[in-house]
């Protein structure tokens, strides 16, 4: 299979794409978000799911027929993995990403400086509503598996109705937020939850927001390798067009002949 080769524009595109959506991202949580024992009680998550899946609606929108509209590293591991990017251009991708994951949380910092300190400007944390940081690594990995499974779904596969693409992967996350708002800060993306980290030095453990996301990416490429892609019926040809019967002299069913040819005479 021949790769696909990125170019600047596919980069600039996963760079500004992330910048956006994480700048979106970490202004609603610091709007929208209270703090305290019972933050869960006094937050929007509605607000701040909307928000968040409606932005990775229009950044894939915007930018996805350039990129292919990863704008998270999970993402990527699972093209990459499925052989739809490159190794060097995954990296490149996961770079851009990063770099512009932080320059969304530094907006969001320069712009909301003392409203945002108390939510770390939006960084994740694991909430004491779960036991521990293995659960916390188990609701950023479901997350990441409810998303990446639902990009490989309509996107890559050759089944898919891949105009539905952008609204489903934004409803998805819209809904994965909701859940996971209040118990991880609903990252499911290591460059969203990188970013915020840097710019707020706040880091929430750290390793649940990394090993989460990779185990629950390659779980999705699995569960998409081997049982939607193995299990849905293969793609038909198209029927080939028929003349009617009477168009033929009346004999048996046959091919039509080519428009703008008459039949052979005697």
């Amino acid at each position: 299979m021949e790769l696909e080769q990125k170019g600047l524009s596919a980069y600039l595109a996963e760079l500004i794409g992330t910048f956006l959506l994480v700048f979106f991202i970490t202004s609603v949580v610091t709007l929208y978000v209270s703090t305290g024992a019972q933050a869960s009680f006094g937050s929007d998550f509605a607000v701040v799911g909307f928000v968040q899946g409606l932005t990775l609606f229009g950044v894939i929108c915007m930018f996805g027929a350039v990129s292919g509209g990863h704008f998270n590293p999970a993402v990527t591991l699972a093209a990459w993995t499925i052989k739809k990017i490159s190794l060097i251009d995954g990296i490149i991708y996961i770079l851009a990403q990063l770099s512009g994951a932080v320059l969304g949380a530094l907006l969001t910092k320069g712009l909301l400086l003392d409203e945002g300190r108390a939510v770390h400007y939006g960084a994740g944390e694991v909430s004491s509503l779960l036991a521990n940081n293995a659960a916390g690594a188990a609701v950023e990995a479901i997350g990441v598996f409810a998303l990446v499974l639902v990009i490989l779904a309509v996107v890559f596969s050759e089944r898919s109705l891949k105009d539905w693409g952008p609204l489903a992967i934004g409803l998805t996350f819209v809904f994965m937020v909701m859940v996971g708002g209040p118990l991880t800060g609903a990252c499911f993306n290591p460059a969203r939850w990188f970013g915020a980290a840097l710019v707020s030095n706040s880091w929430g453990g750290v390793w649940p927001y990394l090993v989460g996301p990779v185990v629950g990416s390659l779980l999705a490429v699995g569960v998409w390798r081997f049982v939607i892609e193995a299990g849905g019926p293969s793609p038909v040809e198209p029927p080939q067009r028929v003349a009617p019967a009477a168009a033929r002299g009346g004999k048996g069913a046959g091919p039509a002949e080519p428009r703008g040819t008459e039949p052979k005479k005697d």
